[in-house]
């Protein structure tokens, strides 16, 4: 429904489409405007460090589009259209992830995709079939991992009821996080974002082992290829806070 409404009006669509590949376009124009006065930045260089934005901009792009909505459900509950939703016969998660979907959200797909493009024409990479592999792997790992984190975030929702600035601080801020290069950051929070929520499987340990460098923290070279793991413990771990929130929900009463 929102996909036709949105197609209803092609030139609206066109124009916010491209709004957002622009408003998104900000971030890695500061990165080029900060390697105008230095050659790396943490070690890394420009390509390397385009690679790294372009990973983290298209899984957090395809997960935006596909559930970023649920920012949203904070405000369901406070004002009680939650009650909606649970009466019909459709999974609530798929009603709030659905709700107002954004079909302008891949100006940002586009635009990672993009960065991602010029940094894989610019950097010399010895493509092995295990380096060919984590491509697609980082994308859709990652992803999964993102939207994870908005389900979580949801969920905590149900109790904060407003809370999704507290959400956009590990989604939005999540997303700028990975746009740099780990060695740039103290070793605690690389840890923190390693071990404890890991979204440096989105790509810093990935890309590492794509791009021939050591990974964080010396991990080994097989936790490279742990980001699909890290996602299914992710949305395992979401489902279940999802479903302790919905169940634990009590309605306005309005």
């Amino acid at each position: 429904m929102w996909i036709r409404s949105t197609m209803a009006y092609r030139a609206s669509f066109v124009m916010t489409t491209f709004g957002n590949f622009a408003a998104t376009a900000l971030d890695f124009v500061a990165i080029l405007l900060m390697f105008s006065r230095v050659d790396a930045l943490g070690g890394w260089s420009l390509p390397e460090v385009a690679f790294l934005y372009g990973l983290s901009g298209m899984a957090f792009g395809l997960a935006d589009l596909a559930i970023g909505s649920m920012d949203r459900l904070g405000s369901r509950v406070r004002d009680g259209t939650l009650d909606t939703l649970l009466v019909r016969p459709v999974p609530v998660l798929a009603q709030v992830a659905a709700d107002r979907f954004g079909l302008r959200r891949l100006g940002r797909v586009v635009q990672g995709a993009l960065v991602l493009g010029y940094a894989l024409a610019s950097l010399d990479i010895d493509w092995t079939p295990a380096r060919v592999l984590l491509m697609p792997w980082m994308v859709v790992s990652g992803c999964g991992i993102f939207c994870a984190v908005f389900v979580a975030g949801a969920a905590f929702q149900f109790v904060a009821q407003d809370a999704s600035e507290v959400q956009n601080a590990f989604t939005y801020g999540g997303t700028t996080l990975l746009q740099y290069p780990p060695t740039v950051f103290a070793q605690d929070l690389v840890r923190g974002v390693t071990f404890v929520l890991p979204l440096a499987f989105v790509n810093w340990l990935p890309a590492s082992y794509v791009l021939g460098r050591p990974l964080p923290l010396g991990l080994p070279g097989w936790v490279a290829f742990a980001g699909p793991a890290a996602a299914v413990a992710c949305c395992a771990l979401a489902g279940l806070a999802w479903r302790t929130g919905l169940r634990a929900y009590r309605s306005t009463g309005s």
